[in-house]
């Protein structure tokens, strides 16, 4: 009974939260518990939860765990305050009303075992009576009350003494009051600022940090890469960073909350008590939350901006199934080549060394013109590491037919794929050069497909990832994954074990056994057959096989993302129409004749029956952008070829919380900072909100520092044209630093305007992004 009203209370919380119907939380939450997975949920249990999006069952999946969690911590609270007798009728409403952990907690922390404090050492001297007439501030003689608790033989030895002691305790019960730690975390967020100063004699070695080496910022507006980059800092030992409001608004808050009256000895008493406890207690408590909250807000930030660029990633639009010769360029070990065909699969591997002069080049000429001819080739994909803008120029220089594409891809990983286990299982014959130039081709075939091999944080679109809580980035980047591998579907009889991981319903064993029964008995020809696989039980199999799809199988609905579930539907709809599912799908003048309200059900509604029939439309459709090809300017290979005022071609390749990086092909990404991010030059707080992770877009170059290989980018709109600089009038002015020239520090303290940092960010996770995993 008592769970099932917790459970009532959890659904009723989520729903309120999240203004949507108790009923939705409680549909969502049953499935949930019934091993059904948040894909499956939204996209086939629509009538059960009115239609929730991922964004929504996730959610509310998150929340009730969370809600779960507070449960158990309340049970342990109550449990070991019953064990020490301590638990009163009033105290059990109080931690049973809690609504949050911080809230618990404070009710727990007078009654917490704890270590031998000063108030504890004072109350052994039998001083805690005094402590209450003192704390109750009546109008009273306190020297000779404090002279009657005069004992040497317990250490007090003095009116002083004894007073002392007193105040001693009611610095502890002041900095356990429930009331004194909310509002004073509440000063905190309002009033607080972040300060963080340079440890002396670190200023050389921490240059990285400069930035922050005397800066202030309001902690309520600190953004979250500023807050990981001083906690960084700290963590280093070049910086130290305090979180404090004005202690004259902290203590007079305090003092509003425990004194009484104005005048009395007691009083003054208590007063001092307070200032004590604030500086001696509470302060060091409260500031220690604020900080570990600011950092949790910030790796919120910086995980769903990491998700979210993993998630632009993943869905690029894919080249499709080619034949493709792969390159990974290099110069004097030279370019690795595969050739690899429509399926993935490795045929031929070669080595070429175009950049080792005229020789080398007409042999490398020969043996390209000579693949494309003999493994049919449709398309050529260079990785962007070194020597690849070179390599590029070389192959766009054979006179190859038009029909055969070349295209750069960028390699972020390919090495630490290379070097996995996945890799040496998948190719246990060949080096890691050759596992890497298949990677390249395979990535332009089907980014999704082969990403999905290398852990999220080593494909190169993170922001802070290394200095995040790693089990909420482990666990919004799986769900980041799963949500988009079964958004497109996964053909069973080509999909690595990798890939069938992610299906849902599925996971490392089940995805193993069905490659292992693929290898042995050949393709599936159905969906049904799945239920044949060892282990994939009848909850795995309806999980799973909306997702899974099986081209040119025994039934065609086996290529779509219909149900089986819901192949009987199709079959009435075809059989009153007067055709076969074939039919359904091919003509859409007898798709426009059904009246799919006549099929519903009490279990099958107008969402189902919407979406198959969107599916019949297009059957298997991939909800990936078509592909497009992109070439980066022919006359700049090299950060020297680059100049203030060009206006280039280029390809986003991160996004983070201070603007974007643009891959212009030199090998060195350029930044635009987010002052210069929208074309209208109105602000933007997001980046999402103008571009996208493996976006096109033409960028204005407005300076650059070939010995730090730096460049700054704009995408503000301006008459800058290919290879010409703009006038001195038409270039955009350099920002200003945030330098007050009059203090001599950084500042951005409430009610003053904040500049923008220098578009040359000294940000220590610039050097992060710079430092591209090339594969050479």
């Amino acid at each position: 009974m008592i769970a099932l009203k917790a459970k009532e209370r959890h659904i009723s919380i989520v729903a309120e939260e999240l203004e949507i119907k108790p009923a939705q939380v409680m549909a969502a939450a049953c499935l949930l518990e019934g091993g059904a997975t948040v894909p499956f949920i939204a996209r086939y249990r629509k009538e059960a939860t009115g239609s929730l999006d991922e964004i929504a069952v996730a959610a509310i999946r998150d929340r009730l765990e969370q809600l779960e969690d507070l449960d158990k911590r309340r049970e342990a609270i109550l449990k070991s305050l019953e064990e020490r007798g301590l638990l009163t009728e009033e105290l059990t409403a109080r931690i049973v009303q809690a609504g949050s952990v911080t809230a618990l907690e404070d009710i727990y922390l007078p009654f917490r075992p704890k270590r031998r404090t000063r108030a504890a050492i004072a109350k052994e001297k039998g001083l805690e009576p005094l402590a209450k007439a003192v704390f109750a501030q009546q109008e009273t003689d306190i020297g000779q009350l404090a002279a009657s608790f005069i004992d040497a033989d317990k250490g007090v030895s003095s009116v002083e003494d004894a007073l002392a002691g007193t105040r001693d305790i009611i610095a502890e019960w002041v900095s356990e009051d429930p009331e004194a730690r909310e509002k004073l975390r509440q000063l905190y967020w309002s009033r607080g600022v972040i300060r963080s100063r340079v440890i002396k004699g670190k200023e050389e070695e921490g240059i990285k940090y400069r930035d922050y080496y005397e800066w202030e910022e309001p902690a309520s507006k600190a953004p979250a890469h500023r807050v990981l980059a001083i906690r960084r800092g700290e963590s280093e030992g070049v910086l130290i960073h305090r979180v404090l409001p004005p202690e004259e608004e902290a203590l007079a808050m305090l003092e509003s909350i425990f004194l009484k009256r104005e005048g009395s000895e007691a009083v003054e008493q208590v007063k001092m008590a307070v200032h004590d406890s604030y500086k001696r207690l509470l302060a060091p408590s409260i500031e220690g939350e604020v900080r570990l909250a600011a950092k949790k807000r910030a790796d919120e930030e910086a995980i769903r901006v990491f998700a979210e660029n993993i998630r632009q990633l993943l869905l690029a639009p894919p080249l499709g199934r080619k034949a493709v010769l792969a390159i990974d360029p290099g110069f004097r070990t030279g370019c690795k080549v595969v050739c690899l065909d429509r399926q993935g699969k490795l045929l031929h591997n070669d080595t070429i060394f175009p950049h080792s002069g005229e020789k080398g080049a007409l042999e490398a000429a020969g043996k390209i013109k000579k693949l494309c001819g003999q493994f049919g080739i449709e398309a050529i994909a260079i990785g962007n590491g070194t020597a690849g803008r070179e390599t590029e120029a070389f192959i766009r220089g054979l006179g190859l037919p038009d029909d055969i594409k070349t295209v750069m891809v960028n390699e972020s990983g390919a090495s630490i794929y290379s070097a996995s286990e996945a890799a040496r299982e998948e190719f246990p014959g060949h080096d890691v050069t050759v596992r890497g130039s298949v990677s390249i081709g395979r990535r332009l075939m089907d980014p999704l497909a082969e990403l999905v091999k290398i852990d999220p944080k080593s494909i190169g679109v993170g922001q802070y990832q290394h200095d995040v809580d790693q089990t909420a980035l482990k666990k919004s980047l799986d769900d980041t994954v799963i949500s988009c591998v079964n958004a497109v579907g996964v053909e069973v009889n080509t999909a690595s074990r990798q890939l069938l991981t992610y299906v849902s319903g599925l996971g490392p064993q089940l995805a193993r056994a069905i490659v292992d029964y693929r290898d042995e008995h050949g393709p599936f020809a159905s969906r049904e057959d799945l239920k044949k696989v060892p282990r994939l039980g009848p909850k795995a199999f309806e999980q799973a096989a909306g997702f899974l799809r099986i081209r040119d199988g025994e039934n065609p609905l086996d290529a779509s993302a219909v149900h089986p579930e819901s192949y009987r539907i199709i079959h009435d709809m075809a059989q009153d129409a007067g055709c076969d599912a074939v039919g359904l799908m091919r003509d859409a003048g007898v798709r426009k004749k059904i009246d799919i309200s006549r099929y519903v059900t009490d279990t099958v509604g107008m969402p189902t029956l919407n979406d198959i029939m969107a599916e019949l439309a297009r059957p298997g459709r991939d909800p990936r952008q078509q592909f497009e090809g992109f070439e980066f300017d022919s006359g700049i290979t090299k950060i020297e070829d680059v100049k203030a005022g060009m206006r280039l071609p280029g390809i986003v390749t991160n996004m983070t919380a201070f603007g974007v990086f643009v891959d212009i092909g030199v090998h060195q990404d350029g930044l635009i900072h987010i002052s210069e991010l929208s074309p209208s030059g109105r602000f933007v707080k997001d980046p999402a909100q103008v571009v996208k992770v493996h976006q096109r877009v033409t960028v204005t170059v407005l300076d650059v520092d070939i010995q730090r290989k730096r460049i700054s980018l704009s995408m503000r709109s301006g008459p800058a044209k290919p290879g010409k600089k703009e006038t001195e009038n038409e270039k955009t002015k350099a920002p200003e630093t945030g330098q007050d020239k009059k203090r001599g520090k950084n500042t951005a303290v409430a009610g003053r305007h904040e500049k923008r940092p220098p578009r040359f960010s000294n940000n220590p996770f610039y050097d992060a992004f710079m430092k591209k995993d090339r594969g050479n």
